[in-house]
């Protein structure tokens, strides 16, 4: 399975990084995981927060493998457990899908083109996390996903 991760914004602090690296290598017995860095877009300077957000957008999707199932990270999103996302990657893998990209918009959200091309919104919950940690959470829910999938023994 390949998967792509298209996150608007760079993790900027080292202790991200190096979180995203651990479960970025614990990930290479599962899948071909790439992450694609979209570098955000200042209102001030681009017309703007709708300008902003088009022009990341843009990006976005130019970063978007053609035939890859877009899941989109919104707050609008469909709330699911550990356990449902498991089976809905298997679901897609089982489907012919083997290219799924995950998408973190940036701060002021992602543009109406990023919406309409998502084929999934998924939501961490009603609350507000920063883009940094939302890529850590998204990048240990797949990795605990593949994990529930195989079978394999992972903390509750």
């Amino acid at each position: 399975m390949n998967i792509t991760i298209v996150a608007v914004g760079k993790l900027k602090e080292k202790f991200w990084e190096q979180a995203a690296g651990e479960y970025l290598k614990r990930l290479k017995a599962y899948a071909k995981v790439t992450v694609k860095e979209i570098p955000d877009v200042d209102p001030g300077r681009a017309g703007g927060i709708e300008a902003a957000r088009d022009k990341e957008g843009e990006a976005v999707l130019a970063a978007i493998p053609e035939r890859s199932h877009v899941i989109l990270l919104a707050i609008e999103g469909k709330e699911t457990s550990s356990v449902a996302l498991s089976r809905y990657i298997d679901e897609l893998g089982v489907n012919g899908k083997s290219d799924i990209t995950f998408v973190i918009g940036g701060s002021d959200g992602s543009s109406p083109a990023v919406y309409k091309r998502a084929n999934h919104l998924l939501s961490f919950g009603p609350i507000t996390l920063p883009h940094n940690l939302a890529r850590i959470v998204l990048l240990e829910q797949i990795y605990r996903s593949f994990r529930i999938s195989r079978g394999e023994p992972y903390h509750k």
